[in-house]
């Protein structure tokens, strides 16, 4: 008997707005970040991964009503981890849709307003989008009352049965991932992504290629590389990220155990404040940081990012005008 389709399913092939990720897994690029929406289809709830920028407010609503119906709200929203790019419009969904909000407990002083993030590293180097680091907000948002930490007695994620939660960290101390075993099935967040994210250019084009976790961001390189062994070691027959195009197949399968077993010639950068000395964090947040890389250097490569940048959308805003006239 053909199993019935949902109206989500039948609404995803009239719309470019998100991508389909695999049976009941939808996923959304809001600039250089996405957000992910799985269906239960038990009962035909959904829940909301990741809140991408506060650009990604209407692009969430709609998605979410296209999918779902108007006015159409989740049960819940569960994070990957709470780093500026996955929970700007956090806030905001979560009051008016008033539904609770999961991360795993290491996560919750940054998202209850106790600690800040450790800060960025511009001197990781590997383009623009690392020479700009110095930019990216590290500081906590207050979730207080609505987050909460995910069960810990076992990996079962709530109202998503099928679903376990992984924690691996690195990238975020309470980092996680999501893994539904009957499929194979893994959105991996930041422990790695399918992009090289630390270059503007290929954060653009979203070439495919599994890439170790964004460099400017990742405060612990030997926990980093501990979780994409784990993920690595299941096989996963799709994944999605937080940066990039989903992958699937052989092809994707050898790159994540390539990158696993040369994570330090792929992933970890030669230089950078926490490559010799990870941050230190624990329940409560940051405990000690290493020393920061020299200050009139980032100066530079940050003054530098930013005017290649300027240059770069000029050209690009430039090559769009003159195809509009031909047209």
């Amino acid at each position: 008997m053909e199993q019935e389709t949902t109206q989500a399913e039948k609404t995803t092939a009239e719309h470019t707005s998100y991508f389909k990720v695999a049976d009941g897994v939808w996923g959304l690029t809001d600039i250089f970040v996405n957000v992910y929406v799985i269906e239960n289809k038990t009962d035909n709830s959904w829940v909301l991964v990741d809140a991408g920028l506060k650009t990604a407010y209407p692009k969430i609503k709609k998605m979410a009503n296209e999918l779902f119906g108007e006015n159409a709200k989740p049960a819940a929203i569960i994070l990957t981890h709470g780093h500026f790019d996955h929970v700007g419009s956090l806030k905001r969904l979560a009051e008016e849709w008033d539904v609770p909000v999961y991360a795993h407990y290491l996560e919750l002083p940054y998202l209850t307003g106790k600690s800040s993030y450790p800060p960025a590293d511009s001197s990781v180097g590997g383009g623009m989008m690392s020479y700009l680091a110095d930019l990216y907000s590290n500081a906590p948002i207050d979730m207080r009352g609505r987050v909460e930490a995910f069960p810990g007695i076992t990996p079962e994620i709530p109202f998503l049965p099928g679903w376990t939660y992984l924690h691996t960290p690195g990238h975020a101390p309470g980092h996680v991932s999501f893994w539904r075993e009957k499929d194979k099935v893994l959105i991996a967040g930041d422990a790695f992504v399918t992009t090289k994210q630390e270059s503007a250019i290929s954060v653009m084009l979203q070439k495919k290629i599994i890439s170790g976790p964004p460099k400017y961001f990742t405060c612990n390189w030997l926990k980093a590389e501990d979780s994409v062994d784990q993920l690595a070691s299941l096989s996963p027959e799709v994944v999605a990220t937080g940066h990039g195009q989903p992958m699937r197949g052989k092809e994707m399968q050898q790159e994540l155990l390539e990158l696993a077993y040369y994570f330090e010639e792929h992933a970890v950068p030669k230089r950078g404040r926490y490559v010799m000395m990870p941050a230190i964090t624990d329940s409560e947040g940051v405990i000690s940081l290493p020393k920061e890389e020299n200050e009139p250097y980032k100066i530079i490569m940050t003054i530098g990012a930013i005017a290649a940048v300027t240059a770069l959308g000029v050209a690009l805003i430039s090559k769009y005008k003159t195809k509009s006239r031909r047209r």
